[in-house]
Order: structure tokens, then C-alpha cells, then sequence
């Protein structure tokens, strides 16, 4: 009886794997499954191809606005439309992307609804769990929304400053003077000091002794700084200005000269003329202060020594 009842299950087993198989096979070559197939196929294709499509067009549009923009005299910074135009590229392209996405999810039988709202209650979790980097996230938006500084700036934000290497919507990377990365969250950003915004200025403090004529050397060294070399100041921008006596010290009396130059050009430009400064100053007489040692003779008093020699 077990052999019989074994021997009755197999053959039922067989008849409805044959069944299977033939429906397989009347599916497979129905002719009204292939045309479901195919406009199901065209239909996943073609939200694809649309997808693509209003994001190549949206790009050209963002890009033609900008482009108008830019030729008009009431435009605001270069850099700042080109980062404008990433961001809102971007934007777009996320937004399309995402929302083809769901299309073809939706041609699938797929509850979008319910993953959205699933999404949502996922995404109030992390928010909760996750305030610093939302924190991070926001302040980055804005850093790039506003402008306040781009890649390539040289600028200085906390403890760090250098020239910028990335900007992120989490983190901003600097590149510091002695080869150092400094990453800081874009949240902990407190004060920012862009130095390559506006022009430069070389504030230089020119020291003179006593003896000096004062008004000889302002006239000597006017004509020196309208007679800079081009090319070795390409940077600087007009012609630098000797401002007059900054302070008088016990020593020496400081004069102050003042350049205006490209920006963060101002390092380079001090130092070139600093070095420009002394050479022209020992050629045409121009005495700089240097220590001196009076010695007094008890025995000789109206004798005394002047860096090591009796006068």
C-alpha cells in the first residue's frame, strides 16, 4: 500500500511538472507575451532615454542663462556663476535621476509609496542620530550657495590657513604652507578671512638713521619705486607710495612705503622689494641704522668709541 501511495504522489508530481512546463512553453511562444514584453521594454527604455534627454537640456539651458549672464555689466563674480552652474547641474541631474528611477519602479508593480514613506521615517532616524553631519551637510550648501570661498583661495579658517584643495558639502581641505592637508568639518567653520577676494596690499617699513636727510631719501626712493622692472612686478598694480614717517624710534626712524598688488601677491612682492630697497640704498648713500657702543674714558673724557674706533 505505501509502494502504491509513493508510486500515485510521483506520477501526480510529474503530470504537474509537465503542466509547468507546458505552460512555459505556451507563454514563451504566445505571441501576446512578447508584445507585453516588448512595450513593457519600451516603456523602462524610454523613461531612461527621457531621463537622459531633460538632463542634457537642462544643462544646456542652466549653462546658455549663465552664459547671458556673464555678458551683462550688472553680473556678479565669474567664479561665483561657475560654481552656480555645478551646483544646479548637479541638482538637477539628482533630482531626474531619482525621480526615473521610481518610473521604472512603478513599471515593475512596485509600492513606490510605501518605500517613500519608508524612506522618510529612515531618513528622521539618521537626522536624529546623525545632527553633526546634517550640520556639516547644511553649512557646506551654504558655503557654496554664498560664495564665501572657492578652490584655489588662499584663505585662513580656524587654525588652518593655506590654499583651498576641495570644497565638500561635508569637509573643505586646505592645503597648508608647510605641505599639510587640514580637513575641517564644514560645520566646526567659524570666521573665514578670504585673502584672495580683493587686492593686496605691502605695507613696508623702511628704517633710517638719524643722519639720514629725510626728505633726499623719500625724493631718491619716489624715483626708485615709479622705475620698477615690469616684468619682475608684474603683480603690483599702480605705482607704490611712499606714505612718510611711520614712527620715530630710539635708533632709527621708520619710513613707510605702501603697495597695492594681485591678491595674496603681496608676500612675493614685499620680499623682492626689500631686497631691491637695499641694493638701491647702499648705492646712492642711504644709511641704515645699525647698533652702536659708545665707550666713555674716565682719565679722557671728551674721547669715546664709535663701533670700536676713538672719536
Amino acid at each position: 500500500m505505501a509502494t502504491t501511495s509513493a508510486t500515485e504522489e510521483a506520477k501526480e508530481s510529474l503530470k504537474g511538472l509537465e503542466a509547468a512546463v507546458q505552460q512555459v512553453k505556451d507563454t514563451i511562444f504566445s505571441a501576446d507575451f512578447w508584445l507585453s514584453t516588448g512595450i513593457f521594454a519600451i516603456r523602462i527604455l524610454l523613461i531612461i532615454v527621457v531621463a537622459g534627454v531633460v538632463v542634457k537640456v537642462g544643462q544646456v539651458l542652466i549653462r546658455r542663462f549663465f552664459a547671458i549672464k556673464l555678458k551683462s555689466p550688472m553680473r556678479k563674480t565669474e567664479r561665483r556663476e561657475k560654481t552656480m552652474i555645478k551646483l544646479l547641474e548637479n541638482a538637477l541631474k539628482y533630482i531626474v535621476y531619482f525621480s526615473a528611477i521610481l518610473a521604472v519602479l512603478t513599471e515593475f508593480k512596485i509600492d513606490v509609496k510605501g518605500l517613500l514613506a519608508g524612506a522618510g521615517v529612515l531618513g528622521l532616524a539618521v537626522g536624529f542620530g546623525a545632527q553633526s553631519l546634517v550640520k556639516d551637510v547644511i553649512s557646506g550648501f551654504f558655503i557654496i550657495f554664498e560664495d564665501q570661498f572657492g578652490v584655489g583661495d588662499y584663505v585662513r579658517i580656524n587654525s588652518g590657513e593655506g590654499t583651498v584643495v576641495e570644497i565638500g558639502l561635508r569637509t573643505t581641505k586646505i592645503a597648508l604652507y608647510g605641505g599639510e592637508l587640514y580637513t575641517v568639518p564644514n560645520g566646526q567653520i567659524g570666521e573665514v578671512v578670504n585673502y584672495s577676494v580683493t587686492n593686496s596690499m605691502v605695507l613696508l617699513d623702511l628704517a633710517l638713521s638719524y643722519e639720514t636727510d629725510i626728505d633726499h631719501a623719500e625724493e631718491l626712493i619716489k624715483e626708485f619705486l615709479k622705475r620698477l622692472p615690469k616684468d619682475r612686478y608684474s603683480e603690483v598694480i599702480g605705482v607704490p607710495e611712499v606714505l612718510g614717517v611711520q614712527s620715530m624710534e630710539p635708533s632709527r626712524i621708520l619710513l613707510r612705503i605702501a603697495a597695492e598688488t594681485e591678491p595674496v601677491a603681496n608676500f612675493n612682492v614685499g620680499r623682492k622689494l626689500r631686497q631691491d630697497l637695499k641694493k638701491f640704498m647702499d648705492e646712492n648713500g642711504i644709511k641704515i641704522p645699525y647698533p652702536k657702543m659708545v665707550i666713555r674714558d674716565e682719565h679722557k673724557e671728551g674721547d669715546s668709541y664709535d663701533g670700536g674706533q676713538r672719536v
